[in-house]
C-alpha cells in the first residue's frame, strides 16, 4: 500500500457544525486499527487496463484527485472513514494488482460495513469483486454498473473492458448466479457481440436513450434491488455526458444526466443493501477545471452519507 494521503481542506473552525470530510478521515495506522468505522476507503492507482484496452491513460492519478475533491465537502451527521491508501499497479502487472486490491478490500471490510474504492480504470471492478468474494460467493449479490459499456469483452488478458466477463467466469465456475445490471448502455458504443454476451450471462440493461428521465431509471434499479440481498455498485464516470465528465478515457456523446445518476444512487443507498462502491475512469490529465473530479466527489459523498444513514436507521 502507498503512503497515506495528506487529508487537508477548508477549515471554518472547531466543532461538529464545521465538520468536513477531511475532519472525519483516519489514515491507516492512525489510532486503533481494529476500531470499527462506517466506511473503509482504498485507492487503485492503475492505468494498465486502460492502456491494454487502447484507451487514453491517466486514470492512475484518479484516486488522489478524487480524495482532493471530496476532502472539503461538508459532513452533517456522524461519519467515520478509514483511508487504507492505494494499491498501485506497476511494471504492467495488472493481474497481480487486482489480486492485491482484492486482498486489501477483504482486510478492510473487517469492521467496516461499506468499502469504497477510488479508481483507476474500470479494471478496478474485478479487484473489487475478488475482495467481496474472499469470504464466500454471496449467492444474492447484485452487481449494478452505471456505465456506457458492458465491459464484457472477451480477451486473452485482463483490460478495462473485461472485468465483468472475468466476474461472470468466476461465478460460473463456482456454480453461482451472476446478478448483473447496467444502466446507461450506449448502443453506438457496444457491438452486437457484446449485446449477445450480455444476453448469455443473464445481464439486464437500460440504454442511455431510455434513462434521460428519473422515472424509468429508478424503476429499473428498484426492480433489480428487489431480487438481491446486497449490492456492489460500480460507477464508470463515462456514463455521464461529456460536458459534465470530460476527464475520462472515453467521453460519452449522450450520457445519462447527473440528476438521473443521483436518483439511482439514492435508491441504492436508501435500500440499506450497499456493501461496496467503486468509482472509476477519472483521468485528471483530461479533466477541465476539475469538472469530472467534482461531480465524482459529489457522488461518493452522497453515497457514503446516505448509505451510512440508511444502515443506522435499519
Amino acid at each position: 500500500m502507498s503512503s497515506p494521503f495528506a487529508w487537508t481542506g477548508r477549515d471554518d473552525g472547531p466543532g461538529p457544525e464545521h465538520r468536513r470530510v477531511h475532519h472525519v478521515v483516519r489514515p491507516d495506522g492512525a489510532g486503533p486499527g481494529d476500531e470499527p468505522v462506517d466506511v473503509a476507503l482504498l485507492g487503485f492507482a492503475s492505468d494498465e487496463g486502460v492502456q491494454r484496452n487502447k484507451g487514453r491513460v491517466g486514470a492512475a492519478e484518479g484516486p488522489a484527485a478524487l480524495r482532493s475533491a471530496v476532502a472539503s465537502l461538508a459532513v452533517h451527521e456522524e461519519l467515520a472513514v478509514r483511508d487504507h491508501g492505494d494499491v498501485a499497479v506497476t511494471g504492467g502487472d495488472l493481474e497481480g494488482g487486482q489480486a492485491r486490491l482484492g486482498e486489501a478490500i477483504a482486510a478492510a471490510r473487517d469492521g467496516a460495513p461499506l468499502t469504497v474504492v477510488l479508481g483507476g480504470g474500470h479494471e478496478t471492478a474485478y479487484g473489487s469483486y475478488c475482495g467481496l468474494a474472499a469470504d464466500g460467493h454471496r449467492p444474492r449479490l447484485g452487481i449494478l454498473n452505471l456505465d456506457a459499456h458492458f465491459d464484457l469483452r472477451q480477451a486473452d488478458e485482463a483490460t478495462s473492458g473485461t472485468p465483468f466477463a472475468q466476474i461472470a467466469r468466476d461465478r460460473a465456475r463456482a456454480g453461482a448466479q451472476m446478478h448483473y445490471a447496467v444502466l446507461g448502455i450506449s448502443r453506438a458504443s457496444n457491438t452486437t457481440a457484446l449485446f449477445e454476451t450480455a444476453e448469455r450471462v443473464g445481464a439486464r440493461w437500460l440504454l442511455d436513450d431510455d434513462c434521460q428521465e428519473v422515472a424509468p431509471a429508478r424503476a429499473f434499479v428498484e426492480e433489480f434491488l428487489a431480487g438481491v440481498d446486497e449490492v456492489y455498485l460500480s460507477i464508470d464516470l463515462d456514463v455521464l455526458p461529456a460536458a459534465v465528465a470530460p476527464g475520462v478515457s472515453a467521453p460519452a456523446a449522450l450520457g445519462v444526466p447527473v440528476s438521473v445518476i443521483q436518483a439511482v444512487c439514492d435508491a441504492v443507498a436508501d435500500s440499506g443493501t450497499l456493501v461496496h462502491l467503486d468509482v472509476t475512469e477519472l483521468n485528471p490529465r483530461l479533466d477541465l477545471d476539475s469538472r469530472t473530479a467534482r461531480v465524482a466527489a459529489r457522488l461518493v459523498h452522497r453515497l457514503m452519507t446516505r448509505a451510512v444513514a440508511a444502515r443506522r436507521a435499519s
